[in-house]
């Protein structure tokens, strides 16, 4: 169908108009948000998720965690910038553009660790390159971020919110099985030199990563998505077009907004226990073939618990505000004892090693720390997807959510950021768990505020567009 003339160059942006309701025609359309989510799920599939299966082995899949360590501090630094900005940056863009300048950054990455592999000297290809994936990484989740919040109906964004984690959990249980299959007779206690992945590991990985990028050019921009019942994502003034200018003074806004001060804790928590889940439970406890095992079931349990979390989040309650306070209760109660049984753990470690490697044929031996480092994969997706949620309700206007996004992903970044550098400077294990189950438990009660404030019970947005720009203090009733 031909575009009317108003619409604007810019392919993020809506036309000059309202779009009027349109007939969404066949079931399998690439322009609906069920296509665009899954796309944005496939891409996650790719990119993110490889990332996460190679992170998740400690280290990036070397012996030393000194040179990964690094990298990831570089790129969580980054990452908190342009997290931020990322919001802004889509809004100029447009998704299409903003996923596909992103995606490059990702097997950039994974190639320094294959350079690092034989140039074990030098960190500086791996430390540039990670500060490049974090440029990255703001822009490709800023855009998924503005896609899974402002495309689905209202009342079935928990739904479509798990269906993206199941995909993107997917990629990272899918790439666990790299490393080990092709480290699995390398890996065994018997071959103890064999601590690093092979050539080959990284090669896969990459191989995955470039098909994420193919995919990026797939996508449509908001105005021309049309939901099932011929409605279209909201984008803001469509009189105007952003500029710049706009959206600089959206984002330090951004910073007053009380919203997303509520939203601080939580996002700075959301990533923080990533390095002492991965470096100092699945990297000290269990032997390399192992570790690959185990990153499949993690991201596997994430699945269980976005699906789960999501389900109850749309369908729980005819309230959507109950809904929001039932799903911080949920997972108050799960956090609560799955960190528990991570510090009883903890007190199994001598004087922060762990004496004997693990391997999956131990039995007994390997089924506690095995269900513990599961149950942290299962608390992550409840953690993040309840946060996505909650955000997803503020407004249902695709410009301001790309924007509480981004912030939410700059936040997350910045503490990703401090937290490797806390494994770097070799803080005491327990220290990081008890720094860990904090942030955690200090995120209920603000979370559960935020649903209490800002959360209504209608389909609609929590606040019109207008207000998100306009009204920046808390209400003082509850209706």
């Amino acid at each position: 169908m031909m575009q009317p003339p108003q619409v604007e160059a810019a392919e993020g942006l809506s036309a000059s108009s309202p779009a009027p309701a349109a007939k969404p025609g066949g079931l399998l359309r690439c322009n609906s948000p069920l296509a665009q989510v899954c796309l944005i799920g496939l891409v996650c599939f790719c990119l993110p998720g490889m990332y996460s299966a190679l992170n998740g082995l400690g280290g990036g899949g070397q012996a030393d965690h000194t040179v990964a360590d690094n990298a990831n501090t570089a790129l969580y630094s980054c990452f908190a910038v342009f997290g931020v900005l990322g919001g802004a940056i889509h809004n100029l863009l447009g998704p299409r553009t903003t996923l596909f300048l992103g995606s490059l950054t990702y097997p950039l990455y994974v190639a320094s660790f294959l350079y690092y592999n034989h140039r074990p000297g030098s960190q500086v290809f791996p430390v540039v390159a990670g500060a490049l994936l974090g440029v990255g990484a703001g822009l490709l989740w800023a855009a998924q971020g503005a896609i899974m919040t402002s495309y689905p109906p209202p009342s079935r964004r928990g739904t479509y919110i798990s269906l993206f984690w199941c995909l993107f959990s997917l990629g990272s249980a899918l790439g666990g099985l790299l490393p080990l299959s092709l480290n699995y007779r390398r890996g065994s206690k018997q071959v103890a030199a064999a601590a690093s992945v092979n050539d080959g590991t990284y090669i896969a990985f990459m191989a995955v990563m470039f098909v994420g990028v193919a995919l990026t050019l797939l996508f449509l921009p908001p105005h021309k998505i049309v939901r099932d019942d011929g409605s279209r994502p909201a984008t803001g003034d469509a009189t105007h077009s952003s500029s710049a200018a706009t959206e600089a003074g959206e984002v330090l806004r951004l910073f007053a907004d009380w919203k997303m001060l509520l939203v601080v804790v939580p996002a700075w928590g959301s990533n923080f226990f990533y390095t002492y889940q991965f470096n100092n439970v699945n990297g000290l406890l269990f032997t390399l073939r192992t570790r690959g095992l185990n990153n499949v079931v993690y991201w596997a349990a994430q699945m269980l618990g976005s699906l789960g979390l999501g389900c109850l989040l749309d369908f729980g309650f005819a309230s959507r505000r109950k809904r929001g306070l039932v799903g911080v209760a949920v997972f108050a109660a799960l956090g609560t004892a799955v960190w528990g049984g991570g510090f009883a753990n903890q007190l199994r470690y001598t004087d922060g090693e762990w004496p004997d490697l693990i391997d999956f044929k131990d039995g007994r031996r390997y089924a506690g720390p095995f269900l513990l480092y599961c149950s942290y994969g299962l608390l992550d997706a409840m953690f993040q997807s309840l946060i996505y949620w909650i955000i997803g309700a503020l407004t249902n206007d695709s410009q301001v959510l790309s924007r509480y996004s981004g912030f939410y992903k700059g936040v997350q970044s910045a503490g990703a950021a401090v937290s490797w550098q806390v494994d770097v400077h070799k803080t005491p294990l327990m220290t990081q768990l008890i720094l860990n189950w904090g942030l955690i438990t200090v995120s209920y009660p603000l979370l559960a505020l935020l649903v209490l404030l800002a959360v209504k019970d209608e389909d609609g947005s929590a606040s019109s567009s207008i207000e998100d720009c306009k009204d920046n203090e808390p209400p003082t009733t509850f209706h």
